[in-house]
């Protein structure tokens, strides 16, 4: 294996390592380049457990992180006591350590000559948005312009229909007109029979006395 290589086989399991820790809510972690200070491993994690049972499942969290990731099956100690438990990842050695016992050991003085920066806090995963909060909005949507529909085709079937108030007033412009065309009708009729009637006796009257007037100088 070439040196660059081996660089990104250290960088890629320091992240599996701090990753592992994180799951866990490891606290207080802390990496650093060992290179200089020691050929058997090329970097040094530590980190913090508030009891035996957190650094328990630290520890075998990193274990099972290495392990799935490709690595070799790292070696455990103090796995029993879990005040101290040093997981041996070939190239990464990692302490996981009890407040108490790191503030008295303070490893860091001996290897954290070369800190390492590494990102911490990986953002935690989105949660899927559950699919009744976005169907409930949709759901009230339709209902309001199913009511909207219903209200908008009962208007215009009740436009359509003739109201009672339209049908009076039509029946009553219809009557109308056929009463006043009836008035003069009865009119003429009744004065027509009276100047036929009074114009003959005139006729009548004069030819009369014409025929008067003609015969008197005869007798």
């Amino acid at each position: 294996m070439t040196e660059v290589s081996e660089k990104k086989d250290v960088q890629k399991l320091q992240r599996i390592v701090v990753d592992s820790l994180e799951d866990v809510k490891a606290q207080d972690i802390a990496v650093f380049n060992t290179e200089h200070l020691s050929a058997l491993f090329e970097r040094v994690i530590i980190a913090s457990g508030t009891s035996n049972r957190q650094t328990k499942a630290l520890a075998a969290n990193v274990r099972d992180g290495v392990r799935d990731g490709g690595f070799g099956k790292p070696r455990i100690e103090g796995e029993e006591n879990g005040e101290w438990i040093i997981v041996d990842c070939g190239s990464v050695v990692v302490h996981i350590m009890q407040p108490t016992i790191r503030q008295y050991y303070h490893l860091e003085e001996i290897w954290g000559d070369k800190p390492v920066r590494i990102k911490l806090g990986a953002p935690a995963p989105k949660q899927p948005v559950k699919v009744v909060e976005v169907q409930e909005p949709v759901a009230k949507k339709s209902a309001k312009a199913k009511t909207a529909a219903k209200t908008k085709a009962k208007s215009s079937t009740d436009k359509s229909k003739p109201s009672k108030s339209s049908g009076s007033a039509r029946s009553a412009a219809a009557k109308k007109p056929a009463s006043s065309a009836k008035a003069p009708a009865k009119k003429a009729s009744s004065k027509a029979p009276v100047k036929k009637v009074i114009q003959p006796k005139a006729a009548a009257k004069k030819s009369t006395s014409a025929k008067s007037a003609v015969r008197k100088p005869r007798a």
